[in-house]
């Protein structure tokens, strides 16, 4: 098993640290928990599809850079 978090985690981290959101202020904009918030970080589960649409449309990037696609 790679314990290397993914590209997302990475950045979905980085986006919400740098907006300076706590995981509980980010799920709240979500509608979401924050151990769902963690979870996603933490490489333990991954994002529907909406909700990598949400996490986008929040942080004003696009999908692709979420994902790792694009730089």
């Amino acid at each position: 098993m790679n314990n290397t978090p993914s590209i997302f985690a990475k950045r979905l981290r980085e986006l919400r640290t740098d907006a300076n959101l706590s995981m509980k202020q980010l799920a709240v904009q979500l509608n979401t928990s924050d151990s769902t918030i963690s979870n996603w970080e933490n490489d333990i589960n991954e994002p529907t599809l909406s909700n990598i649409l949400a996490l986008a449309n929040f942080f004003e990037v696009s999908t692709d850079y979420l994902l790792g696609v694009e730089d």
